[in-house]
């Protein structure tokens, strides 16, 4: 190696940078991309759309159950509130269908 080479190099890595990837070959990271279902994420939306029609919550759950968040770990905290949802309303159909069993018996 040349002596004036390896100055040049020295000297070019203290006082200047370098342009390591293109402008042009620009890609956008996971988390630039827009979410699905108006930008809430489909789990927040079917957490909303749950409350008038409650098998959308067992769908997300399904989801989550399904690790579909590793696509997009964003999706991750509405699909678990949609799951936290669908097993409340499973409990609150369980004690209505358990209290008409037994008093109307």
């Amino acid at each position: 190696m040349d002596k004036r080479q390896g100055k040049d190099v020295v000297e070019h890595g203290r006082t200047k940078y370098t342009l390591i990837k293109d402008v042009e070959d620009y890609q956008s990271g996971i988390y630039e991309k827009r979410l699905p279902c108006f930008g809430c994420g489909l789990g927040w939306f079917s957490f909303l759309v749950g409350i008038l029609c409650p098998p959308m919550w067992y769908y997300a759950t399904f989801l989550y159950f399904g690790n579909y968040y590793r696509k997009d770990p964003r999706e991750r905290a509405g699909l678990a509130a949609s799951a936290i949802a669908a097993l409340g309303c499973s409990i609150v159909v369980l004690i209505i269908l358990l209290v008409r069993l037994f008093r109307f018996s």
